[in-house]
Formats: structure tokens, C-alpha cells, sequence
């Protein structure tokens, strides 16, 4: 595995960028606007990376992740390879399926299951990377 990015659902992002921004030093990397604030966001501070999405901005893309319970969060895991995300989508065979596994189109794909505590994990690779 590259990496794990925690993708915290919330009512509205913008309260919280004065603490990742301003306190914290954190830079928004990415951004998708939805109507006239913000539906997505990245957060970077050197290594560390944080993403924050609206639960509207989910409803539009995934419905199955706001319609269904939520543990708690939602993770997203970056692996180095196709085969590695290949192994461990056979590895979770047996594992809630959230959503089908996709191509995504920010350029991942994507294997998207509910870990036995209830939250969402998304394990993504992008071609190249």
C-alpha cells in the first residue's frame, strides 16, 4: 500500500478550513465547488493529507455511501499498482461491497467496502502513479 487519506463526510467544509489553513499551515491542493461553496477539498501539509467532503457532494456521486449507515468516516488508500489493488480486492471478496468497483473519473480505480466497525474504505489506484 502508498498511502491512507482520511475523507471526513461533513454538512460544510468551509468552517473547518480556518483550522487546517490558518492554524495549522495546511494548503487546499484540490477543490470542487458545488453551486456556491465548496462540495470537496484536499488538504496537504508536507506529507500529511486530509480530504473533506460535503454529504450533498456524496449524495450526487455515491448515493450508497450517505443512504446506508456510516461507521463513523470515510478512508481512502492509495496502493502502488493495479495488482496490488487486484490482490486486495480478492482479499475483501467476502466484504461489504459499498459500491461496484469502478473507474472513476478523476482517473482511479476504485474498490469501496464497509470495514467491520461500519466505516467506509475506499482502496484507489491511479494509473501512473
Amino acid at each position: 500500500m502508498k498511502s491512507l487519506t482520511p475523507n471526513i463526510l461533513v454538512e460544510a467544509i468551509e468552517p473547518v478550513l480556518p483550522f487546517w489553513v490558518d492554524r495549522l499551515g495546511f494548503t487546499i491542493t484540490a477543490e470542487v465547488n458545488e453551486a456556491a461553496r465548496l462540495g470537496f477539498v484536499i488538504l496537504t501539509n508536507g506529507p500529511i493529507e486530509v480530504m473533506y467532503q460535503t454529504l450533498e457532494s456524496v449524495r450526487k456521486d455515491v448515493p450508497e455511501l450517505v443512504d446506508t449507515p456510516l461507521g463513523g468516516n470515510a478512508l481512502f488508500v492509495k496502493t502502488s499498482t493495479l495488482e496490488e489493488l487486484d490482490a486486495i480486492d480478492e482479499a475483501l471478496a467476502d466484504a461489504e461491497r459499498v459500491i461496484p468497483r469502478r473507474n472513476t473519473f478523476y482517473g482511479a480505480d476504485e474498490v469501496t467496502v464497509r470495514e467491520p466497525a461500519g466505516n467506509v474504505v475506499t482502496f484507489a489506484f491511479f494509473g501512473g502513479s
